[in-house]
């Protein structure tokens, strides 16, 4: 309620000041004023020509420019008294740590393997997660189109998540179209979604990370009941709690859908509306693709990539807040990563804790970081996915 006051009260203090500023601006230059005088001839003759002094004086051009820069001045400097609940409110809502990150590596920290290797070129979202203050790991999608048309399932690993060993030992799935992916621990297995040819989202599992066994495509329907229309249903992200595997999908970038399921057989739309729609931000009215979910201080945060309406691409980094994970709102200071003029393709990002900072990698068409601004306190080594983590990640 305080908060509500003070703007109501800056407001009404901004229509005040500007009431008087016209009331004063137009006395000054028609001599409305008012007269003091009490009907005497003399003293009238005597004011009307203090009145026409006074008129030609405040008609000056100068004086004129002077008194609009004042008055211009004094309302900017209410309208921003009035905005500070506001960008409160909106720090609240998304905290620095979540938002503010420091340039990008000048290098790539992990990149397609060169002319001959099965992953010449990478692409696409890969997913990384930190297993402990020593295993980081990535599963990326690789490809040669002199080889094969397919895009491929490659594995690397970190000791700090900087410096990465691609596995020697190839594709880890032969013959499968698979990238995308989001990957997910669950009751000591490993969970994948990914993006197949056709952008049709499908589900494969393993034990340790590197043999995966194909599940198929997912089977996502309606509130009816009914299957979704023919067509794209792919970058995949997904959110897993209580029970309840949350899937986030978008159909050709258009739109960010939500389907649920409690046992990974059927998935169904909470909504057959987009959940969170292109725009209506310049940054994000052509495509839009949720990249994670995570969670931070017991709400949600959805990080996203996005291009403009002419800027074929060109990718930004946004992100947007929800309590229910059905009802988004954008961060009014999106995009939170603009598109790099160096690198315009720069996509696809997931937010991994280091430990003492918020690092927010993106994948595509090669990897890189920025790290937080702000220090994360509490986050200890390994602590990616327990309940004592500033940021859950599933």
């Amino acid at each position: 309620m305080p908060r509500r006051r003070t703007f109501a009260s800056a407001i009404h203090g901004l229509v005040s000041l500007r009431a008087a500023c016209a009331f004063a601006l137009r006395a000054a230059l028609t001599g409305e004023a008012g007269s003091r005088n009490t009907g005497d001839p003399s003293l009238q003759a005597a004011e009307a020509g203090q009145l026409c002094d006074a008129k030609s004086k405040y008609h000056h051009p100068t004086m004129i420019t002077r008194f609009f820069h004042t008055t211009l001045a004094l309302i900017v400097l209410l309208a921003l008294v009035a905005a500070l609940p506001c960008r409160a409110d909106e720090a609240a809502n998304f905290p620095t740590e979540l938002v503010d990150f420091g340039p990008a590596s000048s290098v790539p920290l992990f990149a397609g393997g060169g002319d001959g290797a099965w992953d010449k070129n990478i692409r696409e979202r890969g997913w990384i997660r930190r297993e402990g203050p020593d295993r980081w790991r990535l599963w990326y999608t690789g490809y040669n189109d002199d080889q094969s048309p397919l895009r491929l399932l490659g594995h690397a690993s970190s000791t700090d998540g900087l410096n990465w060993t691609r596995d020697p030992a190839g594709p880890l799935v032969q013959g499968d179209w698979i990238e995308d992916m989001c990957v997910v621990r669950d009751a000591g297995r490993l969970v994948m979604f990914a993006e197949g040819e056709g952008d049709i989202a499908h589900l494969l599992v393993s034990s340790d990370g590197l043999a995966w066994e194909e599940r198929g495509p997912l089977d996502i329907r309606l509130t009816t009941g009914a299957p979704i229309p023919e067509g794209p249903r792919g970058t995949p992200a997904v959110w897993h709690e209580q029970g309840v595997w949350w899937l986030f999908y978008e159909r050709a970038d258009q739109g960010i859908w939500v389907a649920t399921s409690p046992d990974l057989i059927t998935f169904k739309n909470v909504t057959d509306d987009p959940v969170i729609p292109l725009g209506p931000g310049h940054y994000d009215t052509r495509m839009i693709a949720v990249d994670q979910i995570v969670k931070h201080r017991g709400r949600y945060y959805a990080y996203y990539h996005a291009s403009a309406l002419g800027e074929r691409g060109r990718w930004c980094t946004c992100i947007a807040r929800s309590d229910d994970l059905v009802h988004w709102t954008k961060y009014a200071g999106n995009p939170i990563v603009p598109v790099d003029d160096a690198h315009p393709g720069t996509s696809s990002s997931l937010l991994i804790p280091d430990g003492t900072r918020h690092r927010l990698y993106t994948t595509h068409p090669e990897v890189r970081v920025r790290f937080s601004r702000a220090p994360v306190a509490g986050v200890a080594p390994g602590e990616v996915s327990a309940a004592k983590s500033s940021v859950l990640a599933p």
